[in-house]
């Protein structure tokens, strides 16, 4: 059977030996368990919790409602993937008293971090339609630039398709992969919204 006091400790949350009381009106039990002292958008944690006996604090934890007194708006803002991200914490602040990271003045006159995510200018078409990383290797295989339209799609297929079929170049049969790659190619660059 366990001791006396195992059996007090085994609650996790509790912070003994404060010499608190319970907030709860008209209880003289310790106060050992936190609960939020407020609603406040800036409730920050320490200093601003209520104590409360193990008996109390639990009746607070079924009828606690964290959403209470928020509009349906602001309800699915909480509940949303970024939510409370837009809320400055203390550590990166650049307000109060406390210095800002070492970091927060950084900049990145050459644009190294930024360019990385940005599609180089030399890497789009000019009629603004993008292009797939897949497109990018079929017109590859075909020996394109990427600014190659429609037609220019149809021409080089037929003129490889001339170089590498049996039928066109004596029946040399060295060149099925080829032409395999190039018919696989046209295909699939053909459905492309970008050569529509």
């Amino acid at each position: 059977m366990a001791s006396a006091g195992k059996r007090q400790t085994r609650f996790h949350g509790r912070v003994e030996n404060q010499e608190r009381s319970c907030d709860h009106p008209g209880c003289e039990a310790a106060g050992e368990f936190r609960a939020p002292g407020s609603r406040r958008p800036s409730f920050d944690g320490p200093g601003e919790w209520r104590w409360m006996c193990l008996d109390h604090v639990r009746a607070f934890n079924t009828g606690y409602n964290f959403f209470q007194g928020m509009s349906p708006d602001e309800i699915a803002d909480a509940q949303g993937p970024y939510g409370g991200w837009e809320r400055e914490t203390r550590a990166f602040s650049t307000r109060g008293a406390s210095p800002p990271p070492r970091w927060a003045d950084f900049v990145d006159p050459l644009d190294a971090i930024g360019a990385r995510f940005r599609p180089r200018r030399d890497e789009e078409r000019k009629d603004g339609r993008e292009l797939s990383g897949e497109d990018r290797k079929w017109l590859k295989v075909l020996g394109l630039g990427i600014d190659a339209d429609r037609r220019a799609l149809r021409q080089r297929y037929l003129d490889l398709v001339r170089r590498y079929h049996p039928d066109k170049n004596g029946g040399d049969r060295s060149h099925e992969k080829a032409l395999q790659a190039v018919i696989e190619a046209y295909t699939a660059l053909k459905a492309r919204p970008a050569f529509a």
